[in-house]
């Protein structure tokens, strides 16, 4: 509850002056390259969430295989 009223409540007007800072940091040509980063990421952490490695389904898919 006190970090709500810290915080307060983000508005579409803070939303755009975060857009219009980050474009000023990083430019139109470097986030597009963060957001990739970014996705890969988090793709990484899901397959590192369910608990099966690359290693893991090579040797499955090679008993299926046999």
């Amino acid at each position: 509850m006190t970090t709500a009223i810290i915080l307060g409540v983000v508005g579409p007007w803070q939303i755009i002056l975060i857009i219009i800072v980050v474009l000023l940091l990083f430019g139109g040509k470097k986030i597009p390259e963060l957001m990739h980063g970014i996705g890969k990421g988090i793709k990484s952490f899901k397959e590192g969430m369910s608990g099966e490695d690359d290693k893991d389904q090579k040797d499955k898919e090679e008993s299926k295989k046999e």
